[in-house]
């Protein structure tokens, strides 16, 4: 592997942050280069003061002055250029690794979302692109720039007096090799702290989206005990953390003290013997004090780029997440959906689907009933390739969904689910969510078929009015409403209920079915119901038990053969008539 895929690999960088990473890294070795100036005006200065030297350049003031003012221009110019390689290029790449983080989870199959936590993905997204984007900034281009310019300066010292060179170099790789060894060990803090931090953040955001449930157990003081327990373990670990970082870095800093002692001792021996000019002494000690400046920073880099590495890892998983691919070019027969001894599990454990075969006909309402954990959903999902399964096949109009692109896929489907998610923004903009470009009277009209005009009249600016997070400021009835207005403003030719109604009362359930009926019109339709009488005109009616398809046929057929359909319907009628 060549240095630039094993740099992009370790570090999760694109192309694109490579290329911006060699320019930022060129920009501080030429900075590194340009402060040395600083000091060679310094030692000629110096020794024209002193005089009767080989250095002794003999030159007037004014000169200096002129260099001086030279120096500050060119440093100026220097400095731009650093800071648009470093930092305004890497920022602006930040927002490209983000959206490509985004692009990428959005072609990722669910199955990684149920393995992770949204705080995690948060974290990812923003805590763990800018730790990239400080080591790509701050860190990175500081080091390899100390990597080439502090042995270029060695080479040069030592050529130009090997004893005062070797007793100036010595610390500079025992320095480096105190830190890089420590890594291991710091490597391990991170990570401790790191799970610890992401612990209590998830924590946090538990703690508001449960609030309710947390008032209304009386539990808040329980779990602001707990809550204060995890963030004394946070803190206790941020100490050693820091610690540890700053014991192998103050302890290389340290060392490098001691490379001007021994050029000060070694630099006055030789003076002393008469084998070295006092003007060489000088010089020396006044390069001491430079050529430690960048490693001294890159001491610390080093610590901070092993601290970022854990948080390139979590991005380059991102950047290494299988996708779900498929042709765009998708036109099917017809829109029949058909199972075939399709098996599915999560996460490779206990089978939730074995070997379900059914056939969703166009122009056809096929409901799937069954007790809790049956595996409706999940059958509904995999129609959708949400997930993708783990043997036989689900095809669309007679094409393998599993080879067709997603978004194409998804392009014929109008899906309304149980738990419906609406966006802090207008109800007007919520339901064109269904439809992209969609015209005001379209998306009204979608409303008004979906019963939205009888709540939305009563809102401060009815359909600009906004709506809170999640829909907050509805109803459950009310936020299901706008749910089923995006389907019916989508219009797709496969339509997907997953509880679609459960949520409404029983005079606007009524009326909403009544306006699906319309839409339903010679469209493929998959009903998700737990109440009989939501199904009792479907065309086929398929009952899931244990993962397995139990029955199957129309309403009528399985009412009259005595199986688990019809005591589902007897159960639920004779639940109906229970009073307290």
């Amino acid at each position: 592997m060549s240095i630039s895929e094993s740099m992009k690999r370790k570090f999760g960088l694109s192309d694109r942050q490579w290329i911006n990473l060699k320019g930022a890294s060129l920009s501080a070795v030429i900075t590194d280069f340009v402060l040395m100036v600083p000091m060679m005006i310094s030692i000629m200065f110096v020794a024209d003061i002193i005089g009767d030297n080989e250095y002794d350049f003999n030159l007037n003031l004014w000169i200096y002055v002129g260099l001086s003012v030279l120096l500050i221009f060119v440093l100026f110019i220097v400095y731009s250029y650093e800071y648009n390689r470093c930092f305004a290029y890497t920022y602006r790449e930040s927002k490209d690794v983000r959206i490509s983080m985004a692009e990428k989870l959005g072609k990722a199959p669910l199955s990684f979302f149920s393995k992770k936590d949204p705080t995690d993905l948060t974290v990812r997204m923003m805590g763990d692109v800018t730790m990239q984007e400080s080591a790509l900034s701050h860190w990175m281009p500081a080091l390899i720039a100390s990597l080439i310019f502090t042995p270029l300066i060695a080479i040069m010292i030592v050529i130009w007096s090997p004893l005062i060179g070797i007793a100036m170099i010595w610390p500079i790789p025992v320095a480096l090799a105190i830190v890089a060894l420590s890594s291991k060990v710091q490597k391990k803090q991170n990570r401790i702290k790191f799970d610890r931090v992401e612990k209590v953040t998830e924590m946090i955001q538990e703690s508001i989206e449960c609030s309710v449930d947390l008032k209304a157990n009386d539990a808040q003081d329980i779990y602001l005990k707990k809550f204060n327990k995890e963030l004394d373990s946070v803190e206790s670990s941020e100490i050693r953390c820091e610690l540890t970082t700053a014991l192998f870095v103050v302890g290389a800093q340290a060392v490098l003290k001691f490379g001007i002692a021994t050029t000060a001792i070694v630099g006055t021996i030789l003076v002393a013997d008469s084998t070295l000019p006092i003007i060489v002494l000088i010089i020396a000690l006044i390069m001491a004090g430079r050529i430690y400046d960048p490693i001294n920073i890159a001491l610390q880099n080093l610590a901070a780029i092993l601290t970022a590495e854990d948080h390139c890892d979590r991005i380059q998983e991102i950047n290494e997440l299988e996708q779900q691919v498929g042709s765009k070019e998708f036109n099917p027969a017809n829109y029949d959906i058909e199972f075939r001894n399709v098996g599915f599990s999560y996460d490779n454990e206990r089978n939730v689907l074995e070997d379900v075969s059914f056939v969703a006909k166009q122009g056809e309402v096929t409901a799937l009933v069954g007790p809790s954990g049956g595996g409706k959903s999940t059958v509904a999902r995999l129609a959708t390739r949400f997930w993708d399964i783990d043997k036989g096949q689900i095809t669309l109009g007679g094409v393998d969904i599993a080879t067709v692109d997603p978004e194409s896929l998804m392009s014929r489907y109008s899906i309304v689910f149980q738990d419906v998610v609406l966006f802090n923004t207008t109800v007007m903009d919520n339901i064109r969510i269904g439809k992209k470009g969609a015209s005001d009277e379209d998306v009204l009209a979608a409303a008004k078929a979906a019963m939205c005009d009888e709540f939305v009249s009563s809102l401060p600016e009815g359909y600009n009015t906004i709506i809170g997070e999640n829909g907050g400021k509805l109803s459950g009835g009310e936020r299901q409403r706008i749910s089923i207005a995006r389907a019916i403003l989508k219009d797709a030719p496969i339509i997907i209920m997953d509880e679609a109604t459960a949520s409404l009362d029983t005079e606007s359930e009524s009326r909403v079915q009544e306006a699906l009926s319309r839409l339903v019109s010679d469209k493929t339709v998959i009903i998700i119901a737990h109440r009989m009488r939501t199904v009792e005109n479907a065309d086929r009616i398929v009952v899931l038990s244990g993962g397995k398809v139990a029955e199957e046929g129309s309403p009528s057929e399985l009412r009259e053969s005595d199986g688990m359909f019809s005591r589902m319907v007897e159960l639920q009628t004779n639940s109906g008539s229970w009073s307290l």
